[in-house]
Order: structure tokens, then C-alpha cells, then sequence
């Protein structure tokens, strides 16, 4: 009796299973199954597709031109191709986009797409049986309305815009286009390119930082990287003959920070502000993914603060973080919203054995400009919300940094120096070249890093000071280091007598709670640490 219940059972499980393959492919290939069902099935890109791209193109002498088509039909990428320099004309992607499981009997989805101005049928091998539909500044379109042709990996599910020749796509599934937009320019704008996403999008996850084996834990700080929209305009180069004088700023300023990437091998990178420099960086987002690569590649978390420039350009600080956040091996977080400033957060770094914190990082905004002119010129200062906020932060983690068993260390960055930065009776180790343009107002954020154990304070602004200067107690002890970067980019200012670009490093030994810093240089004495020093021995600041 049993034997034959699970005779009978097998069948009837064979029967089911040959009844619902049978069933998929018909569905497959006729779509057999009722709508209701098929809503309900899990699509293969949860969201959208794209059934076709154009381009827009308006005149300010022709008034009857349009660009921006029906928006019922069309998103528009709001982004005018002529990066709003155009003497009377303007251009803009749109597309048409589908929800999966809307798309209509026999539309079509994208699932490639060329730029040039030959038909790929005939100007690429192995084209030739393939039909490609032609649209604006040169782009090509291979459409297809086959059944679940949107569950394809190659179907495209989302399309961007970035400029210039050195234009780069940091982020997994996105493709760049070699060709730009064919547009009518005068070759004085900035090459419009295509990017375009293939897939379902990759779930980025955050990195946790953590202590190597070994105890240690190297930091770079890339202070003032100044990155335009393509390639830049190089500012105080030095030596001034250097190949042969021609200096594309970007170019040199990533080639030096890849060279240090690669040579130092650092375990995080702080990018203390200016990493974008505002006026020349009509296209923000092409700034940023420039200094991204470099490190996602590289498979480095990476935390940036903002400075004066970097929200001059075409994104708001919100708006810079927000795409800073969503980028695999990013660290970066607005912060709080009821504090004033964008990225004011905290970085923890996991000890080599244990989940328990071996150091913490504090970031801080130290915004752009005076609010009060008239009484305080200049620069801006950190905010008495941000220092109550710090004081509760650290006050807040104080506990669950006593259950690691070895030193806990607390380190913060910022962009424009502190007030105490000027202070020419304390100890310095480097260069101090430019008078400190750190704010009028002082709100007190040097004592609450002192108060609450912070051993070191870094941060950028003044690009040609390169010191690290000791602040000590009415009883001369040690209290805080305070350090520069020192500038970095080549698309910021320099000269004071021939300052070569530069980067500062952290060397953290977590084993006998030792911080060295050094720095190095993109000309000269290209492998020597200057001016190494250790700066904390034993958890505590001492003179260098």
C-alpha cells in the first residue's frame, strides 16, 4: 500500500512538472497566461526599460523649436548638451520608458546602441544582417520586439549624460560611449557623451572598513583634487618646462594620485574637500566620477567632506552627496539633517580581530563663506549644532569604544582650518608658506576636539601649507595635532615659490596605538616620505 502511495506520488509530481514546463514555453513564445498572472511574476528588471532615445535641439532665434518634448511620453535628462554655452542653441536627451510589465504587444526595447554618423550595418563587421534605426547627433538604435526581450541582460534599463574627452563610468553595468553626441559646435563645448545601463542595478554594499592583519591601518588625504568638467587648465605647474609645457590639469592630477594609489596601497581615502572645483565644472557629475574610479577600481572606500568650491558647479552639496553616496565603496553620509552642513558623520574602523571599533574618524562641513561679512570676512566656521552634535556623538560612542581591547583612537578632517591654525608659537613640522584663511569667528570646535580625546585634526583649503602644527596644554603637554594635506590638484592654485603638488598620509599601528604621518610628492623627491614624523605614541599626542 505504501509503495504504491509513493509510486503515485512521484508520478503525479512528474506529471505536474512536464505540465508547467510545457505551459512556460508556450507562455514563452505565445503568452499564453492571463495578464493578471504575468503582473504578478517576478520581472527580470524591476522597474524600467527604454523603448527609445532622441535628442531635442532648440533655437533661441526660432521660437517655434522645442526642447522638451511631451512629457507623457518623454523624460527629458536635464541636461543641456551644450553645457548652457551655447550662443543660441540648446539640446537634450530624452527617452521613452516602460514599466516591464506595461510594455505593449510588439513595442520595441533597446537593446544596443552606437554613435557615429555610418549606419553600424555597414560600417561595423558583423552588422550586416542587423537592422540599426537612425536618430539625432548620431545615434543608433538596435530595437527589438521579441518575445521577453526586456527580461534580456542586454536590454537598456536607464541612459545618462556625462562631458568630456576624459568622461569615465564608475558605476557597475553602465557603459560609456567612445564617440560623443554628433552636435553642431564650434569644438568649444565639451564633448556630450552617452551612457547607458544594462540590467537589472547592482545593490551597492557599503564597506566596513577594518584593520589588517598585521594591526595596521594607512589613511591618504587628498586635499583640493580642483576637477573640472574634461580635462582642465593646469594653474601654477611646476617645473613650468614639464613636458614640454603642455599641463592638462585632471589628467596629471589623477595620473599622480592613481601613482600613490598603487604605491602606498592605503586602506582608505579621505577626500577633505574641493575635490571639484566649481567654476570650470559645468557638469559636476563628470567631476566626481573621475576622482571615484580611481578608487572603486582599486576596490578602496573612500569618505569626502565638502570645501568652498565644490557647490559651485552644477550640484548643491545635497545633491553632491547624494550621488557621492550611491557609488560602490563609498563611505560618504549627509549627516544628520538638523545639523547645519552636508557630511557631518562619523567613519568607523573595525579592530583586525574583533567587531568591536579601533578608530574612528569624525567629518565634519565646515561650509564655504562668511555669513556676516561685515563683522566676520572671509571664511565660514563650524556651527555651535555641529559642535553640541560632536559632543554627543563622541560622548555616545565613549562606551562601546571601552569594550575593544587595545588603545581607541578618534581622529577628525575638515576643510578650512581652525582659528588655532594661525597660532605661530607652536610647534610646526613643514611648510608654511600662505597666511592660514581660517574663519574670523571662532565657535570652539578646537577645544571640543581636545575635550572629547581627538588626537589629530587634518584638513586643506590653503593649498601651498603643508604643516602639522602641535597645540599644547597652559602645562605644556601635547594636546592635538593639527595637520594640512597640502594641495593635491593641479587645477587649484599653487606657486609660493615653486610648491609641487602633494598628498599626506596616516600610517596607524594599532598594535602600540602609534599614528606617522608623511607626505608625498608628485615632482622632485617623488619616493621619499617628507617630513615623517609620529604624532601619537601610546594613544597620545606627542612632539614630533
Amino acid at each position: 500500500m505504501t509503495r504504491r502511495m509513493v509510486r503515485a506520488g512521484i508520478q503525479l509530481g512528474a506529471l505536474s512538472l512536464i505540465a508547467l514546463l510545457l505551459v512556460y514555453l508556450l507562455d514563452n513564445r505565445y503568452r499564453v497566461l492571463p495578464e493578471a498572472i504575468h503582473n504578478h511574476l517576478p520581472a527580470h528588471h524591476p522597474g524600467l526599460v527604454i523603448t527609445d532615445i532622441t535628442v531635442a535641439t532648440c533655437s533661441s532665434l526660432n521660437p517655434l523649436s522645442k526642447c522638451k518634448l511631451n512629457p507623457d511620453e518623454w523624460h527629458r535628462i536635464e541636461k543641456d548638451l551644450y553645457l548652457n554655452s551655447g550662443w543660441v542653441s540648446s539640446a537634450y536627451v530624452h527617452v521613452r520608458r516602460r514599466k516591464e510589465g506595461e510594455l505593449a504587444e510588439g513595442e520595441k526595447v533597446i537593446h544596443d546602441v552606437r554613435l557615429g554618423r555610418l549606419d553600424p550595418a555597414t560600417a561595423e563587421k558583423g552588422q550586416g544582417n542587423e537592422r540599426w534605426e537612425s536618430r539625432p547627433a548620431g545615434i543608433w538604435l538596435k530595437r527589438t520586439s521579441k518575445r521577453h526581450a526586456s527580461d534580456s541582460e542586454n536590454a537598456i534599463t536607464a541612459v545618462d549624460v556625462l562631458f568630456g574627452a576624459d568622461a569615465v563610468e564608475p558605476r557597475p553595468g553602465w557603459e560609456i560611449k567612445d564617440t560623443p553626441l554628433l552636435l553642431d559646435t564650434s569644438g568649444e563645448t565639451q564633448e556630450a557623451r552617452l551612457s547607458v545601463r544594462r540590467g537589472t542595478p547592482e545593490k551597492i554594499e557599503k564597506p566596513i572598513p577594518k584593520v589588517k592583519k598585521d594591526g595596521k591601518f594607512k589613511i591618504m588625504q587628498a586635499a583640493d583634487l580642483h576637477l573640472s568638467t574634461g580635462l582642465g587648465t593646469c594653474r601654477d605647474a611646476e617645473p613650468a618646462g614639464f613636458n614640454g609645457g603642455k599641463c592638462d590639469a585632471d589628467s596629471r592630477t589623477l595620473d599622480f594620485v592613481g601613482r600613490l594609489l598603487d604605491q602606498e596601497k592605503p586602506d582608505l581615502v579621505v577626500l577633505s574637500g574641493d575635490q571639484v572645483n566649481g567654476d570650470t565644472a559645468p557638469d559636476a557629475q563628470s567631476a566626481v566620477f573621475k576622482f571615484a574610479e580611481l578608487f572603486i577600481k582599486r576596490s578602496i572606500p573612500f569618505a569626502t567632506i565638502y570645501g568652498n568650491h565644490d557647490d559651485e558647479g552644477s550640484l548643491s552639496r545635497s545633491a553632491l552627496m547624494s550621488l557621492t553616496q550611491s557609488l560602490p565603496y563609498s563611505l560618504s553620509e549627509p549627516g544628520p539633517s538638523a545639523v547645519d552642513g552636508v557630511g557631518n558623520y562619523v567613519v568607523e574602523v573595525l579592530g583586525r580581530s574583533s567587531q568591536e571599533s579601533a578608530l574612528t574618524l569624525y567629518l565634519l562641513d565646515t561650509h564655504s563663506y562668511s555669513t556676516d561679512e561685515r563683522k566676520y570676512k572671509g571664511y565660514d566656521w563650524i556651527k555651535e549644532n555641529q559642535v553640541e552634535w560632536f559632543h554627543q556623538t563622541a560622548q555616545g560612542l565613549k562606551k562601546p569604544h571601552k569594550k575593544y581591547p587595545f588603545v581607541h583612537m578618534d581622529l577628525a578632517f575638515i576643510h578650512i582650518p581652525l582659528p588655532e591654525y594661525r597660532n605661530q608659537s607652536n610647534t610646526v613640522i613643514g611648510n608654511w608658506r600662505e597666511p592660514p584663511t581660517a574663519p574670523g569667528f571662532n565657535s570652539g570646535f578646537k577645544d571640543a576636539l581636545v575635550e572629547e580625546g581627538v588626537v589629530m585634526v587634518s584638513c586643506g583649503h590653503d593649498h601651498v601649507n603643508d604643516y602639522c602644527m602641535l597645540e599644547k596644554s597652559l602645562e605644556d603637554t601635547p594636546q592635538l595635532w593639527m595637520c594640512y594635506g597640502g594641495g593635491a590638484g593641479f587645477g587649484g592654485y599653487a606657486g609660493y615659490g615653486g610648491y609641487h603638488r602633494r598628498i599626506r598620509f596616516f600610517d596607524v599601528d594599532t598594535n602600540e596605538a602609534r599614528i606617522t604621518t608623511y607626505k608625498r610628492v608628485e615632482y622632485g623627491e617623488t619616493e621619499k616620505r617628507i617630513d615623517e614624523q609620529i604624532i601619537v605614541e601610546s594613544g597620545k599626542p606627542v612632539t614630533g
